[in-house]
């Protein structure tokens, strides 16, 4: 009784497409992308039946890289984008002509965005993380103007380096809440928001594609990392040893890059991966008898579990770069390559896992 990766409706699109997104409460999602003269594109479709519905589209002045719905509630659903030029948008989709914020975040192009506080996803204040080629990792509060509410760059005399992918999580309470952010060298990289330190830092060696807690609004649990050559870690985030840092398991997924990570919104030890080869692979993470043990020296240190794949597709000739799982339909999610077609799929008998 395998999970089953079912392609329900496909769409051509006529762009470079980087990142796709469902609408929360909704059976509408969004593309983004780059268009061939050089500007950027945001269509809306909506899902009728077996076809997608093109609803609006918008040319906007650079290519969009990035997006998120997490820093904004249900009611306004408020999409916050990171573009080639550095620029943090955030667009009101009923009137998308002009954004109702707009700062220029970073020197170079905005690689990542995660957003946290709204949809009823994590406590605390509404916040939008972005990363950038330029290095630097910010941390924007849409109430406030202009100015990030953290900076992290690197110190004097520090390389900088290419920071491809940024999540928020451990946003249990109103002070709790971490960033993590990976860059091109394989750093990895746990910043604290409430005491503005870096909590924990590693290194896996090839340049960090994607990573995502399996929930943002809760102790810090789990965290997936993937990576350049087609290896994935999952890091118990539950126990810090002093030296050791957090136990992690890894996994030689396939022969290519590892674009993203996506944890199941209705079950986190559920999670999907999409690959350069245009293969998407369904896991599942099983914990271990006890998560935690003590050492020679009596500090507490974390026991990894394993993971098992439940399911594996090619669809696509072409890497897929994009993938969000529908935040209410359990087993919903769309993904985008670079063939340029955007893919709805159904992943049938997850209760069953």
């Amino acid at each position: 009784e395998r999970p089953q990766v079912v392609a329900h409706a496909q769409q051509a699109l006529s762009y470079t497409l980087f990142d796709c997104k469902w609408v929360p409460r909704s059976a509408r999602l969004l593309c983004l992308g780059s268009a061939a003269r050089g500007t950027g594109v945001l269509q809306l479709y909506e899902l009728r039946g077996g076809r997608l519905a093109l609803l609006r589209e918008i040319e906007k002045p650079k290519p969009i890289k990035c997006g998120t719905f997490g820093a904004t509630s249900l009611q306004q659903r408020y999409l916050a984008t990171g573009d080639f030029d550095g620029n943090l948008n955030i667009w009101n989709l009923e009137a998308p002509e002009t954004p109702v914020y707009s700062v220029k975040g970073h020197k170079e192009i905005i690689n990542s965005i995660d957003g946290v506080g709204g949809l009823g996803i994590g406590e605390g204040a509404p916040e939008i993380v972005t990363g950038s080629r330029d290095g630097t990792v910010k941390v924007w509060d849409p109430r406030q103007k202009d100015i990030p509410v953290a900076n992290m760059e690197p110190a004097e005399g520090e390389s900088k380096r290419d920071c491809w992918t940024v999540a928020f999580g451990n946003a249990y309470n109103q002070e709790e809440r971490v960033v993590c952010a990976g860059y091109d060298n394989g750093d990895i990289k746990l910043f604290d928001l409430k005491t503005m330190s870096l909590r924990w830092e590693t290194s896996i060696k090839n340049g960090v594609c994607s990573v995502e807690f399996d929930r943002k609004d809760v102790n810090m649990n789990k965290l997936v990392a993937t990576s350049l050559e087609g290896k994935f870690h999952v890091f118990d985030m539950r126990t810090q040893h002093p030296t050791k840092g957090f136990a992690s398991v890894s996994e030689k997924a396939q022969k290519s890059t590892i674009w993203q990570v996506r944890h199941l919104p209705q079950n986190r030890d559920i999670f999907m991966t999409s690959g350069g080869a245009g293969s998407l692979h369904l896991w599942k993470y099983e914990y271990p008898a006890q998560r935690s043990r003590k050492d020679s020296a009596g500090a507490e240190m974390g026991v990894a579990g394993s993971v098992s794949l439940l399911q594996n597709v090619t669809l696509s000739t072409q890497p897929i770069s994009s993938l969000d799982w529908s935040p209410d339909k359990k087993g919903l999610c769309v993904c985008g390559a670079f063939d340029q077609t955007v893919r709805v799929l159904i992943v049938t008998k997850l209760n069953k896992v």
